[in-house]
């Protein structure tokens, strides 16, 4: 897995806590950067191959055609994308004209994740989105034309919109030709805009009553669609599945390049500092990462507790207890049957999975068991 963290965003949507600057004027440092982080960490990933590539942000539907080339022609120079089945790159709708959908294309994109997030007005202008909802619409036309695999995201538990137009957003998202969707609740992130104006109280603290009534009407409308829920907050036609994403879940070796990247080897992880400016000091002064954390076993247990279980597949009970030993399979099936509500959870066929109401608690009930 390859994913590359492209920093640049026209402005701050208030929500949003990754790391990227409102402006686009250090591009040629990051590119600059960027060519040194990729001859340095060539070897990172050893012999595991690479099948799926991710552009995230930031906006990197804000980089041109010709600047997408050079960094495909970088990376393919660089490493073995003969296995690719998966490229993924995230836009937002003011980008996607028909001519740059087109062009991502013939560049080897396969699939568009779209930040849409509502299309509903005065929520897009809440968010500080710069796209209207007839703009949303219409990239994701030009989209289709060039695109068979197609995501959107929406945002829920937005005080600005009610349950009723959440209902609305939701039927406007089924009908469009797109075979995956992701929903957010909306969190005010440490970084965000959100979060300092909660601090300042010149907004109201998000309503967790409103996000867990507006995740049970998604889960009551998704009938109406072709999606299927494979994970908490993602949702997609069969076989449409994003497999990266799938791959960060089921603890795949991936290499994070750009600033505020993290990379994975399957025993440490380390990441690049959130900041342009040092991160192309490090990569000039060859320095591979800014941070390492070694994992220890009760780690990789946890987080394959926290990952299986934010998935409607599930934990695997008898891969968990070859990989961590029968007495801890034990353990926390005893746990789930002593401490986890029963309509919360179900082991079937060796899998330990939570139900469609369980998931809304995920994050809770895996900390619960985690080895502390």
């Amino acid at each position: 897995m390859l994913y590359l963290h492209v920093p640049f965003c026209k402005s701050k949507c208030v929500y949003c806590g990754f790391y990227s600057v409102a402006n686009l004027h250090g591009k040629e440092s990051f590119l600059d950067a960027l060519r040194k982080e990729v001859r340095l960490r060539q070897d990172y990933l050893g012999k595991n191959p690479i099948r799926t590539v991710y552009f995230g942000g930031g906006t990197p539907s804000l980089l041109t055609l010709n600047e997408l080339e050079d960094i495909m022609r970088l990376l393919s120079d660089t490493f073995d994308l003969g296995n690719v089945q998966e490229f993924t790159m995230e836009a937002n709708p003011e980008q996607l004209t028909p001519g740059y959908c087109a062009g991502l294309r013939a560049l080897g994109v396969n699939r568009l994740s779209i930040g849409v997030q509502s299309f509903q007005g005065p929520v897009l202008r809440f968010m500080g989105r710069r796209h209207t909802a007839e703009e949303a619409l219409k990239a994701v036309d030009n989209a289709a034309a060039a695109f068979d695999n197609l995501s959107i995201d929406l945002i829920y538990g937005v005080s600005e919109r009610d349950n009723a137009h959440w209902r609305e957003d939701l039927r406007t998202a089924f009908a469009l030709p797109v075979r995956h969707l992701s929903c957010y609740a909306l969190t005010p992130e440490e970084n965000s805009i959100l979060y300092k104006q909660i601090e300042r109280r010149s907004h109201a603290p998000v309503d967790d009553d409103l996000a867990a009534q507006q995740y049970q009407i998604l889960q009551e409308m998704l009938p109406l669609s072709n999606l299927q829920q494979y994970e908490i907050s993602n949702f997609a036609m069969p076989g449409f599945e994003s497999k990266h994403n799938s791959s960060y879940w089921n603890h795949t070796p991936y290499l994070g390049l750009g600033p505020a990247a993290h990379s994975f080897d399957g025993h440490s992880r380390q990441w690049n500092p959130a900041n342009l400016k040092q991160y192309a000091e490090n990569m000039a002064q060859g320095k591979d990462c800014e941070e390492r954390e070694t994992l220890t076993e009760d780690d990789l247990y946890n987080e394959t507790l926290l990952l299986g279980l934010r998935t409607r597949a599930g934990v695997d009970l008898s891969a968990l207890g070859a990989r961590f030993g029968g007495l801890r399979r034990k353990a926390l099936e005893e746990h789930f049957r002593t401490h986890v509500a029963p309509e919360h959870y179900r082991i079937e066929k060796d899998r330990l999975c939570l139900t469609a109401t369980g998931l809304w608690f995920a994050d809770g009930i895996a900390q619960s068991a985690f080895l502390v």
